[in-house]
């Protein structure tokens, strides 16, 4: 059983989308319990074939009788494993565990690179304690994106003998350099055809500095009239409007680009000639490996494994060095196509060669038959009482 707050569109339920699709069906029978609604990545996984079921609750807002239900369902069927994604399931799921009489395996997902007061909220926080204080006890391991996910909780009290990390892979057959795209996203958008795409993907929030993407996007606009620059993510919109007063400010709206939430990030990505992550906190920057698997050269800030992932295939520059991210986009822009094409042929490489979605699903499959064979006799035991006493 997965269990997740929500399927929105995000890293962190597109890596669960990749992970429960891609596991082999003949040896893993698999559910996806998502908190709140199914919304389109469980749709995405019911397509595919996966049980999806949606608790009904309201983000951010706790309801004890639907909670009850769950606890209830899972102690009468208790699954073999229970993986959980993120602190509030990370929470929830080691409940579910404990009133199946511990029969579940349990393995924990943390996401985040980091927690910081401002950035995420108190009850997210809050959690990330109370799993810190349980971490020795109740997981039998916890999966971090990146190894400075996975050093930043060891110092903030997870127990680190449990804490394993497993890259984020990609889908290399659908992310990849395609000139049709290029093309037509152009002619969708109203973009001139030579023009170059300055591209960011993230969905609108603090951590994700949208306001330094805006005023590096300015600062290139002004300077090469030939840039254009596309905002995807839940909450970059043109309704926004605090992201809309930003545009504004720049004197160069007509070309920025607000598309919000979008099914077709392959295509757009395909269609970027230069992709910017101005994040402050990041576990595992998935846009970056996409957009380096469609042969996009990135401009990134040092958060999580950014510089690790990026290599010599792009520009890394300190969180907040908005300055530094202009220098490096006019220097990737600077370059003859047939350089930048060179940089993006080496980035597709490396996400091939290190970071393809084969190994990110072998790794988790072959933890979840470690976990589930280490209580293996148990379970068996277990499961064989109750099936007795029905």
């Amino acid at each position: 059983m997965h269990l997740i707050a929500g399927l929105e569109i995000g890293g962190c339920q597109t890596s669960l989308l990749r992970v429960a699709s891609g596991l082999d069906g003949s040896c893993f029978r698999q559910e996806v319990v998502s908190l709140t609604l199914v919304g389109p990545v469980g749709e995405r996984l019911r397509a595919a074939g996966i049980p999806v079921r949606a608790l009904g609750m309201r983000p951010g807002v706790p309801d004890p009788v639907r909670v009850a239900r769950f606890l209830r369902d899972v102690s009468r069927e208790p699954p073999a494993l229970i993986q959980t994604w993120m602190y509030h399931s990370d929470l929830l799921g080691s409940l579910a565990a404990s009133v199946a009489g511990g029969e579940p395996a349990l393995v924990w997902g943390v996401r985040h690179g980091r927690l910081e007061p401002g950035a995420h909220s108190w009850h997210m926080r809050l959690s990330a304690r109370a799993c810190a204080l349980l971490s020795g006890r109740l997981p039998a391991a916890i999966v971090c994106p990146s190894e400075s996910s996975r050093r930043w909780h060891a110092d903030h009290g997870y127990h680190a003998d449990r804490i394993t990390t497993i890259p984020n892979g990609f889908e290399t057959d659908r992310f990849r350099p395609d000139p049709e795209a290029y093309r037509d996203v152009r002619a969708e958008l109203g973009i001139p055809p030579e023009a170059v795409i300055v591209g960011h993907v993230a969905r609108f929030d603090p951590q994700k500095r949208h306001r330094d993407v805006v005023d590096v996007a300015a600062r290139v606009c002004r300077e090469n009239d030939a840039v254009h620059v596309v905002l995807c993510g839940d909450g970059s919109t043109g309704a926004n409007p605090v992201l809309a007063e930003w545009v504004r400010e720049t004197r160069h709206a007509d070309r920025f680009h607000s598309l919000g939430v979008r099914t077709d990030i392959w295509r757009l990505m395909a269609a970027m000639d230069v992709l910017v992550l101005a994040s402050s906190g990041e576990g595992f920057a998935n846009c970056v490996g996409e957009a380096m698997a469609c042969g996009v050269p990135c401009v990134v800030t040092d958060v999580g494994d950014a510089n690790e992932l990026v290599g010599e295939t792009g520009v890394v520059v300190a969180v907040g060095d908005v300055v530094g991210l202009a220098r490096g986009i006019r220097s990737l822009l600077a370059l003859a196509p047939s350089e930048r094409a060179r940089i993006g042929a080496a980035a597709r490489r490396r996400i091939e060669e290190s970071y393809g979605q084969s190994r990110m699903i072998s790794e988790y499959g072959e933890l979840y038959a470690d976990v589930i064979a280490r209580r293996g006799p148990r379970h068996r035991e277990r499961r064989g009482a109750r099936a007795t006493a029905a």
